[in-house]
């Protein structure tokens, strides 16, 4: 038997040589930044050296430092070593590549901004590359590596006050997208940038940004939080107190600089990152849900969701389903009997508040994002994923899971622990069909669209029309087109969002 032939690629910093697997070409821990550390930790990331000769591309580098155990219990798996040196992409493609340059998909991990990396094996590429699709996962900065703010270091940048590197490195990642893929056989006009949770968070953001614009065409936004970003005078003062945490009250850059980078993660509240961006910096002159709010993101086509039970999530942050119910009811905020009307026969606080929690933390994400693209005359297709593996329907009675719809997008059940072990024939040929609809959207949508073809055809929220297709039906696998989704709630839930969704 013949050997597979290694696939070699030249890219603008050298030569690449990946790995041939099941009729695709992989290349994987691909440097798209130079190392973050030393000098250049808490800056902007710069470009990657060169090298002399062919540079293996073979292992997932390390990831950014996190909680091991924390990642593989709800991160998607074990992400393996951790370094400070961790701006790194990996890329799928398929191995026989044609004339046509093909679409490219970006991948922006979740884990709340503390925990997860791009070679997770939930990010397996290869469902996309099967379909045509040149696939991107990268790594970035996380915790306190990624998003930190101290008046030591507010005026090292001439080009202004940076906080969010980690959205920066996802900026430089799209530039390396852009200036690379076309070596690899993907169009660098046609990229679609997705991600989930914090992965998703980062996307509205990267939306808002004046720093990405050009640098991603698409954009796909899976169980986006509406929880405000940091505001900038809030992360300075933390910043000041973890530095006092240290043993530096007047700190300096250089201190800082000099702190082991495996401290960090361990830190607890209130001295630990929340799970959100900081505004106030110069890729985030102001908070991301005011600019949805008024409409001003990047122009281009958005497809938006979320999952039935996104309130599982919640507790992981100490939040109280039923007490915020209770809450309510002792404080009379803005009338539960209204919230009761809007959730007719849920019966007991702790079912109440998982669905309105729900829905104000994660649901009305996707509402706020269709007004906004309706505002500036671009498609939207919004969905809702409640489709449970036919062995799990018992394990989560309520529904799919924060999370829990990304092996379906990437059609990975094969491959992620615990489906693997039992998933079905029906389970896999209903996550095909979800991944179809993801890489039509990768090759098809425009700006002109109105639908996406599929096993059902679905219509893009256009001309004031709020339409959303229902990925999963009480569990089952089945698709509908729901006309108004929610609407009243959504309105409502809209207009007091800022107020009323924080953590703590």
């Amino acid at each position: 038997m013949e050997a597979p032939e290694i696939p070699l690629v030249n890219v603008a910093q050298g030569k690449l040589a990946g790995t041939t697997e099941e009729g695709c070409s992989v290349f994987r821990g691909i440097p798209f930044a130079a190392p973050p550390v030393g000098e250049l930790r808490w800056r902007g990331p710069v470009p990657p050296a060169s090298w002399e000769g062919v540079r293996p591309a073979t292992q997932f580098s390390p990831a950014s430092w996190q909680s091991l155990e924390y990642c593989k219990a709800v991160g998607g798996g074990d992400p393996g070593r951790f370094s400070e040196d961790c701006l790194y992409l990996n890329i799928w493609t398929p191995a026989k590549i044609g004339d046509e340059p093909l679409p490219v998909m970006v991948w922006l991990h979740g884990g709340g901004y503390t925990i997860g990396a791009g070679g997770l094996t939930p990010y397996d590429g290869r469902g996309f590359a099967s379909r045509g699709v040149v696939f991107v996962s990268i790594n970035y900065r996380l915790g306190h590596l990624g998003f930190f703010a101290h008046p030591a270091l507010a005026d090292e940048d001439p080009a202004g006050p940076l906080y969010n590197f980690a959205l920066m490195d996802q900026i430089a990642a799209l530039a390396w997208v852009q200036e690379n893929i076309h070596a690899f056989g993907g169009d660098a006009n046609n990229v679609t940038l997705f991600g989930e949770s914090a992965g998703a968070r980062s996307v509205l953001s990267l939306l808002a940004s004046p720093l990405a614009g050009g640098l991603f065409h698409k954009a796909i936004v899976q169980s986006a939080y509406t929880l405000p970003d940091v505001e900038r005078h809030q992360a300075l003062k933390k910043g000041i107190s973890l530095a006092r945490h240290f043993g530096l009250e007047e700190a300096t850059a250089e201190q800082l600089r000099e702190l082991p980078a495996d401290q960090f993660w361990t830190l607890e509240a209130p001295l630990n990152i929340g799970p959100a961006p900081i505004s106030g910096d110069r890729v985030l002159p102001e908070p991301m849900l005011d600019t949805f709010f008024t409409g001003r993101q990047h122009p281009m086509p958005v497809m938006i969701g979320s999952n039935s039970d996104e309130a599982s999530v919640l507790s992981y942050f100490g939040i109280d389903l039923a007490g915020q119910i209770e809450l309510l009811r002792r404080e009379k905020r803005f009338g539960l009997g209204l919230i009761k009307m809007l959730y007719p026969g849920v019966k007991g606080d702790a079912e109440l508040g998982r669905q309105v929690c729900r829905d104000m933390a994660f649901t009305t994400m996707g509402f706020v994002v269709m007004q906004a693209q309706q505002r500036t005359g671009q498609p939207c297709w919004r969905y809702y994923f409640d489709y449970v593996a036919e062995a799990e329907r018992k394990t989560y009675a309520n529904g799919t899971w924060h999370g829990n719809e990304v092996p379906y997008v990437f059609d990975t059940l094969r491959l992620t622990p615990p489906a693997c072990d039992y998933v079905t024939v029906n389970d896999l040929a209903f996550s095909a069909k979800v991944c179809d609809y993801w890489a039509e959207f990768a090759r098809a949508a425009t700006s002109a669209s109105e639908q996406l073809d599929g096993v059902l055809r679905w219509p893009a929220c256009i001309r004031r029309k709020d339409r959303t297709m229902l990925i999963g039906v009480s569990k089952q696998a089945r698709f509908r087109i729901s006309n108004r989704f929610m609407r009243t709630r959504m309105q409502l839930f809209k207009r007091v969002m800022k107020q009323h969704v924080r953590l703590g």
